[in-house]
């Protein structure tokens, strides 16, 4: 086996340049694939929940290549 380089944020000195995957290329490939958003917040006081928000998100790109998986219903 040869010599394991420490990956960048193992090394003591300063990093020169930014480290990861640009946000332009992780967003295209998010939306290529879709991604679900989901989270839940609850405001309680005294250990007693008075308000309860829920969020359920969806993100996709749409293409006109793939067809629906619905049936057309014509023009509206």
């Amino acid at each position: 086996m040869g010599i394991v380089e420490p990956v960048p944020w193992q090394e003591r000195e300063p990093l020169d340049g930014p480290i990861g995957v640009p946000l332009v290329d992780l967003l295209d490939r998010l939306m290529a694939t879709g991604v679900v958003i989901s989270g839940d917040l609850v405001i309680a006081i005294a250990d007693v929940p008075l308000v309860r928000l829920s969020l359920h998100a969806l993100l996709a790109s749409v293409s006109e290549r793939v067809p629906a998986p619905w049936a057309d219903s014509g023009a509206l």
